[in-house]
């Protein structure tokens, strides 16, 4: 059995492998995959590494279309596609790692993924290309804006084509 643990970083490392392992069974395989939203995390992280740049200078092309000038940013501006790949890559080891770790302990073969974009697309997304036969993903708290909006694993949960389980970690 294949099993997609989603994670955000804040599930138990402890209780994935105590719940996973099972599903995948002894020839079984589970991949750890986060979803990044990169745009907003990446680039207050860049900034507070590379310090403040200057601002892409703004031309207007007609009343409703708004473009960058002739790109004149520093050689070692860090806005280029490999800067972004080690980022998510970056975030991949850091998030995923220890539960891979985890698995691993417990002889369950893992391994991790990271992909690009909203999470409970992402999520749903990568289930289905790895023909995920279970997808684990955490429960996080039950606020207002959560009720309100929908969590992710609320929206993965309806919208899945495959069985969900939701973990909640223990002092949530």
């Amino acid at each position: 059995m294949h099993v997609l643990v989603a994670t955000d970083g804040q599930l138990d490392a402890t209780a994935v492998a105590k719940f996973s392992a099972p599903l995948a069974g002894p020839d079984g395989t589970v991949t750890v995959l986060t979803v990044i939203e990169v745009p907003r995390a990446m680039l207050q992280e860049l900034q507070n590494h590379f310090g403040d740049q200057e601002p892409p200078k703004l031309r207007i092309v007609d009343s409703e279309t708004v473009s960058t000038a002739a790109p004149d940013n520093p050689r070692s501006w860090p806005g280029d596609d490999a800067i972004i790949h080690q980022y998510l890559e970056n975030k991949r080891d850091q998030v995923c790692e220890p539960l891979v770790a985890a698995l691993n302990e417990v002889g369950v073969s893992a391994s991790s993924k990271v992909v690009e974009g909203q999470a409970d697309r992402g999520i749903l997304a990568t289930a289905q290309d790895l023909e995920a036969d279970v997808i684990v993903i955490g429960a996080h708290g039950s606020g207002f804006f959560e009720g309100l909006l929908g969590s992710t694993g609320a929206k993965v949960t309806r919208l899945a084509k495959r069985p969900v389980l939701l973990l909640r970690n223990s002092e949530s």
